[in-house]
């Protein structure tokens, strides 16, 4: 079973007084406050401390269940939030308490997102040994990481808290879930519901928690400290506090997805396809999802047919003017205006003082700008969490590739880049050239890049971004990352290569 992380430190690590050290290194002085033990009240360190030794108890009745017992505990989970009636009231208080997306897509990304999630785990193996590899004379044993802190945002608090609770109880682990202080009375109320599951299965309440309010900067940060893992999706504050606090930690990086359409769509069905999906990516839960389309690239070919497609779809074009009172609105003294994020285009419209676009109901503001516009000075070339899309055009797929790693230089590195196109060999090179981790082709974007029921990807809400995006995974979070695997190896034949198998071919050519 999991022993606290103060037992499972290496002495090395903490000298006698306590003071956290690296191995080789010095120990943290007066001068250099230590991020693990962030300022807060004894009161409030106590309070942190009983949730996680009440996670503890709770961890060691989950480690000796078998694998029937786990896949029960991981259904009665699920079935927490995707009880029809239960959904809706936590899409409803999402919606009320953040002010952010909307109920109808909300209550879909709910149902949607964990019904993928559990039909990826059924099946799965998660306890005892879950791989042979007689060749190598390796087994692999699941182990849990033990204590899971969860820290969740505004944009998703129902489905992300869900997707890591899920993931952390299918590795007998325990969850404390820290979310955003908007968000904290869904994460609190999905946490009522996970319970009332958990008691009917006879299982113990205190394998999933949540950080009790006052949610606040010091208690999440000590949460981080005291726990065995963090997997923190949200702000980029957020993710650098996690990989500060001296627990092992999974962060994501920032989203500023770009799409390419190429101009191998000369088929109008093809045009029309490829709007539909861009509109349904763009418009769902107003954009707040980090995997949702900035930046449109478009190659000249198709530009103003794709253009149309997407204005008979409601996207309303912005003249210059209008586009720099947008501006004005969503960047006022340079960082994204909480004003727009998760609001309509029609709101954000109609808060950027345009009432005749507003009234048209958009369901996306077109913004133009010129290839060179992207950079810090431009902020139309960055996330933009609503309805607002920026336009590029490109004379070749090779100039709209160019583009693409300009915007992610700027931000957005090592995400993902969505491709329309009927050349699928495109997606290779993409996939060759980009800092992405994913390249979604002919897909709806954000309903895609964290899985979905047509594509193979592992249905998830976190999306790690790889060294690109200054993450330690490319993969989306999945189950795995949330187990210890123990290896045992037995002795198999041994195979010793000749010095001609190793070197034959760089001697025949350099020799030696």
């Amino acid at each position: 079973m999991s022993a606290p992380r103060s037992d499972l430190r290496s002495p090395l690590a903490v000298d006698l007084e306590g003071s956290h050290r690296a191995p080789g290194g010095a120990a943290s002085s007066a001068a250099e406050p230590d991020l693990r033990r962030p300022p807060g009240s004894a009161e409030g360190l106590a309070r942190i401390a009983a949730l996680v030794a009440r996670a503890r108890a709770a961890q060691r009745v989950a480690e000796g269940y078998d694998q029937a017992r786990v896949d029960e505990l991981v259904t009665a989970a699920g079935w927490a939030i995707m009880e029809p009636a239960r959904n809706r009231e936590l899409a409803e208080l999402a919606v009320a308490d953040t002010g952010i997306g909307n109920v109808a897509d909300k209550v879909a990304k709910n149902h949607r997102k964990t019904l993928g999630l559990l039909r990826d785990l059924q099946g799965a193996r998660s306890v005892g040994v879950i791989a042979e590899d007689a060749a190598r004379g390796l087994v692999e044993i699941a182990r849990p990481v033990g204590v899971v802190c969860a820290v969740t945002p505004s944009t998703n608090p129902g489905a992300t808290p869900a997707n890591k609770i899920i993931n952390a109880l299918k590795g007998r682990n325990a969850v404390i879930v820290a979310p955003s202080p908007k968000g904290a009375s869904t994460a609190h109320r999905l946490a009522q519901f996970v319970h009332a599951q958990l008691e009917r299965i006879g299982a113990p309440r205190d394998l999933v928690q949540v950080l009790p309010p006052p949610v606040d900067k010091a208690g999440t940060l000590e949460l981080m400290r005291q726990c065995d893992l963090v997997v923190a999706t949200g702000s980029q504050a957020n993710v650098r506090a996690a990989y500060a606090s001296g627990t092992p930690a999974f962060g994501v990086g920032a989203g500023n997805v770009a799409a390419i359409v190429d101009e191998s769509l000369s088929a109008a069905a093809d045009i029309e396809a490829a709007a539909e999906r861009i509109t349904r990516s763009k418009t769902f839960d107003h954009a707040t999802s980090c995997s949702s389309e900035n930046s449109l690239v478009l190659l000249e070919a198709v530009a103003e047919s794709v253009i149309a497609a997407l204005q008979r779809r409601g996207a309303v074009r912005l003249e210059a003017a209008h586009s720099e009172r947008l501006r004005s609105l969503m960047w006022p003294d340079g960082k994204l205006s909480p004003a727009v994020t998760g609001q309509s285009a029609a709101v954000v419209a109609e808060r950027a003082g345009l009432t005749d676009i507003a009234a048209l109901k958009p369901t996306m503001l077109l913004v133009e700008q010129d290839a060179a516009a992207i950079g810090p000075a431009h902020p139309f070339s960055g996330e933009k969490l609503c309805p607002v899309l920026t336009l590029y055009r490109a004379a070749s797929f090779e100039e709209a590739a160019a583009i693409v790693q300009r915007l992610y230089a700027h931000q957005g590195a090592g995400h993902s880049v969505g491709l329309h196109t009927t050349r699928p060999e495109r997606a290779l090179q993409l996939g060759l050239a980009l800092p992405v981790s994913r390249v979604i082709v002919n897909q709806a974007h954000c309903i895609a890049t964290g899985g979905s029921f047509d594509n193979g990807l592992p249905f998830s809400l976190s999306m790690g971004c790889g060294t690109w995006g200054r993450n330690n995974f490319s993969d989306n979070l999945n189950y795995r990352h949330y187990l210890n695997i123990t290896r045992v190896s037995v002795p198999i034949a041994e195979r010793v290569p000749t010095e001609a198998e190793i070197f034959g071919a760089f001697f025949a050519r350099h020799g030696r």
